[in-house]
């Protein structure tokens, strides 16, 4: 397989003939071949094959060529050459978002960063958003949105992508009957689509536990406790957070506590601030549990509760954000610190939460040793990343982990997300970050459709 960019151009021609200059056919080993298959995504048609005296790498396409396969853009793309007479342009890279939409923000608040995705994509690839509704699946097509020259959108007709990033924003979206239908036809398609869905907690503990490469980073935790669970936790940890399954941005969260010669304490957050409530029993503690939730405790978890490191007498967690590179490896991005806000269990920048970078958190707490223990951290990640994804049945490509650190430096995993929120990229100090996120995000595209750039162009 030979792969390199090429300068596309259209011509106005009606016959199915495509004009290849010498540089191209001589790297492709087209000379002397009269007709040549060419592609983009799933469509492939049959040309006559003309070479052209121009130096540099252009291909020029005929109009019968153009809307036979539905290119939607001249310009630099990416050509590999396919074992036998066939060239591929591409690859055709889908972002697959939705939302609350409006001609100018198509993929509600989303729309931003997949302007930035397809705007560092565009370079050497097609790259759209799509919605669900935009998929013809009897044609097998996708009315796209592509980046225009303005920065606004343009509606475009092409055949189904070569790789899909899955960012739907909703657990609702997500696992709703039609969703799995549509990920269910990609499957069917040979088409690779990461990442496949939201994670609810409760899995990605029962993955880890019984794996002996990383389950000690994961603190003790129980599905659908029983209200004698969580007291039997109490007894032996002094503090418990107690959470749904499937919830995100602390929503839901208790954090649970007994002294023994005080109660019991339930600190939780509501929508006029957070809560702090004290029970003389257990039983009281239950009660009201059970009166708030009703049937919801069954898809709550029970996590024993870790003493973290903790600025001013505020905890500090972090947020890892990992990708897959270009070459299908584990790496740390980003890495956010998170202080939570007086009196919050959690850390969540919207519950009043602040954010700085993790060589301030860890020097203000370690000093000397913040380096050492960063990079025991950023180790870890990988660690959880590659166990995650060896368990998991479907293609993973991001995954954005809550981790913490306790006094002693013992490095703790409390949640993984596969569609992690991306606020930590708004401090001025990790933009470097989030530009190499969504660099990194291509990347993956690139490996997962094959067109991995080996030669230089």
């Amino acid at each position: 397989m030979s792969l390199t960019l090429c300068n596309v151009h259209f011509t106005k021609r009606p016959e199915k003939v495509i004009y290849i200059s010498n540089a191209l056919m001589n790297n492709f080993q087209l000379s002397g071949k009269k007709t040549v298959h060419v592609r983009l995504g799933k469509q492939r048609i049959n040309v006559h094959l003309k070479p052209l005296k121009k130096s540099g790498k252009h291909i020029y396409l005929s109009s019968s060529v153009r809307n036979a396969i539905q290119i939607p853009n001249p310009g630099n793309i990416l050509i590999k050459g396919v074992e036998g007479d066939e060239v591929q342009l591409g690859p055709l890279i889908g972002i697959l978002s939705d939302g609350p939409t409006s001609a100018s923000q198509p993929f509600g608040s989303r729309t931003g960063f997949v302007k930035q995705l397809l705007k560092q994509g565009n370079q050497d690839s097609y790259t759209f958003g799509f919605t669900p509704k935009d998929i013809d699946w009897g044609n097998e097509r996708v009315y796209g949105y592509f980046l225009n020259s303005s920065g606004g959108f343009s509606r475009k007709y092409v055949p189904l992508p070569d790789v899909v990033y899955n960012r739907l924003p909703s657990r609702r979206s997500d696992f709703s009957q039609s969703t799995n239908q549509l990920r269910d036809r990609f499957e069917r398609k040979n088409i690779p689509f990461f990442n496949w869905s939201f994670f609810n907690k409760s899995d990605i503990y029962r993955l880890l536990e019984n794996d002996q490469t990383v389950n000690s980073y994961v603190p003790e935790s129980h599905m659908n406790p029983s209200m004698e669970k969580i007291k039997e936790m109490l007894d032996r940890h002094q503090f418990v957070y107690y959470k749904p399954s499937a919830g995100s941005l602390g929503q839901g969260i208790f954090r649970l506590t007994y002294l023994p010669k005080k109660g019991y304490y339930a600190r939780f957050r509501k929508p006029g601030g957070n809560v702090l409530l004290r029970f003389t029993s257990f039983k009281k503690l239950a009660t009201m549990l059970q009166a708030r939730l009703g049937s919801r405790t069954k898809d709550y978890v029970v996590q024993q509760g870790i003493r973290l490191i903790e600025i001013d007498g505020c905890p500090i967690d972090f947020r890892f954000h990992m990708h897959k590179n270009g070459n299908n490896e584990w790496v740390v991005v980003g890495i956010g610190a998170k202080k939570a806000g007086k009196g919050s269990i959690t850390t969540h920048i919207k519950n009043g939460g602040s954010l700085m970078t993790p060589e301030h958190a860890l020097s203000k707490t370690f000093g000397d040793r913040a380096q050492e223990i960063l990079q025991k951290s950023k180790n870890t990640a990988i660690k959880l990343a590659e166990a995650i994804e060896f368990h998991h049945k479907h293609l993973l490509g991001e995954i954005g982990f809550d981790l913490g650190i306790d006094q002693e430096a013992q490095v703790w995993m409390f949640e993984a997300n596969a569609k992690p929120g991306r606020s930590i990229f708004r401090h001025p100090s990790l933009r470097t970050e989030g530009k190499a996120s969504v660099e990194h995000i291509l990347a993956h595209c690139m490996y997962l459709s094959k067109f991995r750039k080996k030669e230089s162009s």
